[in-house]
């Protein structure tokens, strides 16, 4: 094997979707201080005794719905994904979970014992956030320090502008888009909490009503003006006028304030704006998973057609299309890893 290697991660998936492995997986999941931002004591009591003695049935019950013959969505269009993209870059390309498996610190392991001492790492999130690009990034990190792995960890940074990235989205749209739809970017929501613990500048993010538009230093971990400018850059390409697109966010957990509007909300109220033909696409997420498949593109779209709607239409996401896999792999070659380590504490 070259020592050079890349390695693609995504959040994670059960095992399978019986009740025991959704536990085990969202207690890990629950468990990351990137997810859910408490003190541990606190953090082990709420998902201990409010989440994992409830939520696993659920959970269960809705990765049943979705789940493929081959395994979990999000690990097939996964490792489709890197199996495609290692043809195209002409180099190994492995793939992780954050939870679950295979974990970043097994093939962060593999590629070490095969003589791998490079690793372009590639967290596969647009959009920086502190519970997904920025614990993958960590993880690596701690598997590297604690198995005293003799590999260089590079970093890649989140791609939410890149040209090719938004071509893409564009180009898969306008293959679902019907002329009288209206688009609804749906993004994985986030505590607000989280956006002003990331801010560098510690007094930008969330300070006033536009501050995803006021130039700051914050942007580059602004996980609410990245997407923005996502959609934003795809509605222009697909030259949408203002009142033909808008942007929510689904997903929310717990009490705490999370980013606005939320999605199931907005799917509700869109039919009494006069909004009856509709089409959803969900550009935090590279891979199909529970999130689309089954929150949005079920639970979603019984919302929306029940509250007077007439027609709903979830455009995919990436997946392993071949544009996207070409575009993923020049964005591997050509642009620089991050210049620094994010701090793991």
């Amino acid at each position: 094997m070259p020592d050079r290697a890349a390695l693609i991660v995504n959040l994670g998936s059960p095992d399978s979707p019986a009740v025991p492995d959704v536990r085990r997986y969202l207690d890990q999941f629950l468990m990351d201080p990137r997810v859910v931002d408490l003190p541990w004591p606190l953090r082990r009591f709420i998902v201990s005794a409010f989440i994992l003695p409830r939520r696993p049935r659920a959970t269960s019950e809705a990765y049943s719905s979705i789940w493929m013959d081959e395994g979990s969505p999000l690990k097939v269009y996964t490792e489709a994904l890197a199996e495609a993209l290692e043809a195209s870059l002409g180099e190994p390309v492995r793939w992780a979970m954050r939870y679950g498996s295979p974990s970043i610190e097994d093939q962060l392991v593999a590629l070490a014992d095969a003589g791998v001492r490079h690793v372009r790492f590639l967290p596969l999130y647009p959009h920086w956030a502190m519970s997904t690009t920025e614990t993958s990034i960590v993880e690596a990190q701690r598997a590297i320090e604690a198995r005293k792995l003799d590999l260089t960890l590079e970093p890649m940074p989140v791609f939410y502008q890149q040209p090719d990235y938004i071509a893409e989205l564009a180009v898969l749209a306008r293959e679902h888009l019907q002329p009288d739809d209206h688009l609804l970017f749906s993004y994985h929501g986030l505590p607000e909490w989280h956006l002003r613990k990331s801010d560098p500048t510690g007094r930008h993010c969330l300070t006033r009503p536009d501050c995803c538009q006021v130039p700051s230093p914050a942007h580059d971990f602004c996980y609410r003006h990245q997407v923005m400018v996502t959609a934003e850059r795809v509605a222009a390409a697909l030259g949408l006028p203002d009142e033909r697109w808008e942007v929510s966010f689904q997903s929310r957990l717990g009490r705490a304030k999370w980013l606005e509007p939320y999605t199931d909300q907005v799917l509700a109220a869109l039919p009494d704006r006069g909004v009856r033909k509709l089409a959803v696409m969900c550009p935090a997420f590279v891979a199909d998973n529970l999130e689309t498949l089954e929150e949005i593109g079920m639970q979603g779209r019984e919302t929306f057609l029940e509250a007077g709607g007439e027609r709903f239409t979830l455009i995919p996401c990436l997946n392993a299309r071949p544009g996207w896999v070409t575009a993923l792999a020049e964005m591997l070659r050509e642009r620089p890893a991050l210049a620094k380590a994010v701090n793991a504490s």
